[in-house]
């Protein structure tokens, strides 16, 4: 039995539909040149936008991960920014929480944090995990806000909060070796 996705009837079909997709509209959806151009400034917002679009137009994470599983018999739990990044760039689509992983890893190494500066980071890669964009307006919200939010994060990370989160999401993305 051969699973239909969209109007295409082969999951290479679909795939193929995706990243022709992607590369005609890369420049007429904003949050499509973040993603390809500047992963580290993606905002929640921006994501949501963007999930919307790609809903819209066939393409909902559910069916891109189905249809790559049927079609190179690999199960990879991949965010939609990867099946994207893939579909433009030919990025290796890898799991994301592997991603994460390896990003976190590389922050924590880079620099002698202190315990609570540390203890933060690893809260914030595991919300990374869950949510696959971590902003101000997620520190903002939920267990980051009940613990003081933005504001009181960049005050124990030396005022470097931003760019300290705007370096894991391109570490995110940066190509391992």
């Amino acid at each position: 039995m051969q699973e239909g996705f969209g109007n295409n009837t082969a999951p290479g079909d679909y795939l193929d539909g995706f990243r022709e997709y992607v590369q005609q509209n890369v420049n007429a959806i904003p949050a499509l040149i973040v993603v390809t151009q500047r992963p580290r400034e993606l905002t929640r917002q921006q994501l949501k936008e963007l999930k919307l679009a790609l809903d819209l137009a066939g393409y909902p994470e559910t069916h891109l991960r189905t249809a790559w599983r049927a079609h190179t018999n690999q199960d990879i739990a991949a965010s939609i920014v990867g099946y994207i990044r893939q579909a433009a760039l030919g990025d290796p689509l890898r799991p994301y929480e592997e991603r994460v992983q390896a990003a976190m890893k590389k922050l924590l190494a880079s620099q002698p944090w202190t315990a609570p500066q540390r203890q933060w980071l690893e809260r914030i890669g595991k919300q990374l995990t869950q949510e696959t964009v971590v902003d101000r307006d997620a520190l903002d919200r939920g267990q980051f806000a009940a613990q003081g939010g933005f504001d009181r994060l960049n005050k124990i990370f030396d005022g470097k909060l931003e760019q300290i989160l705007g370096d894991v999401n391109e570490a995110i993305w940066a190509e391992q070796a």
